[in-house]
């Protein structure tokens, strides 16, 4: 049938789709509106993630959030739980969905990979129902809560190896995301022409929901600055959908970057060393420029790394151990510097 069904939250369904969404209708319908729940949601092998519900007084559209998809970023989980505490519900016409740590074995093992199997949750979507702890992880987050979402914002850093731009990325082939990305209000934001598979975000973009991610400096800790950007960020997004009263309350556009965000395919260190980096975030390069060098443990220069394009530093390790294929660099073009 092509009949189409709205729930609650304001999200269509196929009528053949009913079933499967089924779960997460009684997430939500089973639950007080106008009020705060907390409470765990079955992830597959035994694991449970929190979620954390804020049901506006009255119906409306949904934002689902989700934080520490990688275990060693911590800055999205505190921003949950201070905008949550903070929110009015009797002034919100809609939902807000929280899951302050989307991947438990990898937060309290303070890691960005699961211990359990290894696996990268933020590279294993749809996941599977039957697979391993980390691919049950994404087939339940995936099924059960994101794709409730109206828009969904995932919450992400450079956690403990890397350092990234205080930013919010967007889905170029979506003018929605784009506009999410802008209410966001982040100083730098980070358009990508396509999105790779496995992502959080992908799955979102397989439902038809637009999407924005963050990024943060990391180094395991959580920067002032960073925690007020995904507060605000957050706040911003509520009233974009018209959850909260209100107009977005952004800053100036710093930066625009633009190109592929994936990590994995900027420059990699090629073995084992101690890495030292000439670069900071968001330095301007142009093709030639020494970025950094790779030494043995006798200081012995093994490689050395420079810039192929022009552009913006995008990513930069921190954590000075590094092995084999660990990502170093990625820079990305830019559409826009604020004059």
């Amino acid at each position: 049938s092509s009949a189409h069904h709205r729930n609650p939250l304001g999200s269509s369904f196929d009528e053949k789709m009913l079933v499967e969404y089924d779960i997460q209708l009684r997430l939500l319908l089973d639950r007080a509106r106008g009020a705060k729940h907390r409470f765990s949601w079955p992830a597959g092998s035994g694991i449970e993630v929190p979620v954390l519900l804020a049901r506006g007084a009255q119906p409306g559209k949904t934002l689902v959030t989700t934080a520490a998809v990688h275990g060693d970023e911590y800055e999205g989980t505190r921003a949950i739980f201070e905008v949550f505490e903070s929110l009015d519900l009797a002034t919100m016409s809609g939902d807000w969905i929280a899951v302050p740590s989307a991947n438990p074995p990898a937060f309290w093992n303070g890691t960005r990979l699961s211990p359990l199997d290894r696996g990268n949750l933020a590279r294993t979507f749809p996941g599977r129902s039957d697979g391993l702890p980390t691919e049950q992880i994404a087939w339940n987050l995936g099924r059960d809560v994101i794709a409730l979402a109206d828009l969904y914002l995932d919450l992400h850093s450079g956690g403990v190896g890397w350092s990234m731009p205080s930013m919010a990325g967007y889905d170029a082939s979506d003018p929605r995301s784009l506009a999410a990305a802008l209410a966001f209000g982040a100083e730098v934001i980070w358009g990508h022409p396509e999105v790779p598979p496995g992502r959080t975000v992908s799955f979102a973009k397989s439902r038809g929901i637009p999407f924005v991610y963050t990024e943060a400096q990391g180094g395991g800790r959580i920067h002032v600055a960073d925690l007020e950007m995904m507060k605000r960020g957050i706040v911003n997004l509520l009233r974009h959908l018209g959850i909260l009263p209100g107009t977005p309350e952004t800053s100036a556009l710093r930066l625009h970057l633009f190109g592929e965000g994936n990590i994995h395919n900027g420059i990699n260190a090629p073995g084992r060393g101690f890495f030292i980096s000439d670069v900071k975030l968001l330095d301007p390069v142009r093709p030639g420029d020494r970025l950094g060098r790779l030494l043995d443990l006798h200081g012995k220069v093994m490689a050395e790394f420079r810039a192929a394009t022009s552009g913006f530093v995008g990513l930069v390790r921190e954590f000075p151990k590094v092995e084999k294929d660990d990502p170093l660099f990625l820079i990305a073009e830019c559409l826009e510097v604020a004059k």
